[in-house]
């Protein structure tokens, strides 16, 4: 039986510093041995919003440790890994830069692979990993970043149908958080306040309807909500 690749992964691009050992099975399925996450939120709290330096200062003091603990997690050695893959952007570049840093270093370390790993292209085939998805599958992208309809049609095989033309969905949550006073991170407090209200209180435009194609716009309904705000 010939040996399974084992894959450390490491992810830095913005305000989470994480670590992952992947493998496969008999069928060549990914398996995910260990999976571990070090949010920033308490970091960025009194900012309003995540700030660069910061997030790579945190980013610098715990990478060492996660990617420990993802090792130690997953009732592997180090010694068996066989590549080391980091997130390469897009993202926060100084960011970026410690995960990447520290990834070449660690291969280069144990004479082993690395991969750079495009951010978005991570978030495309993400769903392969825990489901039996084939070929081609239409995909809603949403970060905090990046907000697009995709139509992935294999690995390296990717057609853009629509994007935001100004904020992503994940950013508009955060401002509009930020317009009503909500603390830091806003955009889950704003879905969990939002399902405590009235759906036909207030007159929203809204994304996509009603329009050609499959473009977004978030900023008109940002705009809106401030100046429901200030009439309160």
């Amino acid at each position: 039986m010939s040996k399974k690749p084992l894959i450390l992964g490491i992810e830095s691009s913005c305000d989470e510093t994480a670590a992952s050992l992947v493998t496969e099975n008999d069928q060549g399925k990914p398996i995910v041995l260990s999976n571990v996450i070090s949010s920033q939120v308490d970091v960025h709290k009194e900012f309003g919003g995540v700030v660069p330096e910061l997030a790579a200062r945190s980013h610098m003091e715990k990478i060492d440790w996660i990617v420990q603990k993802a090792i130690d997690d997953s009732g592997r050695k180090i010694l068996e890994i066989d590549a080391v893959a980091s997130t390469a952007g897009p993202g926060l570049i100084v960011c970026l830069s410690v995960g990447l840093s520290f990834s070449k270093a660690f291969a280069a370390s144990m004479n082993k692979p690395f991969i750079a790993v495009n951010h978005l292209e991570g978030h495309a085939l993400s769903p392969k990993l825990n489901s039996n998805l084939n070929y081609p599958y239409l995909l809603l992208l949403i970060s905090g970043g990046h907000s697009q309809f995709l139509s992935v049609q294999g690995l390296g095989k990717y057609k853009r149908l629509g994007t935001t033309i100004d904020d992503a969905l994940g950013e508009a949550f955060d401002k509009t958080a930020k317009l009503l006073g909500v603390e830091f991170p806003g955009g889950p407090q704003i879905e969990i306040l939002a399902k405590k209200g009235d759906p036909n209180k207030y007159e929203l435009p809204k994304p996509i309807f009603n329009k050609g194609g499959c473009n977004l716009s978030f900023a008109g309904l940002k705009t809106a909500v401030l100046k429901i705000s200030k009439k309160y």
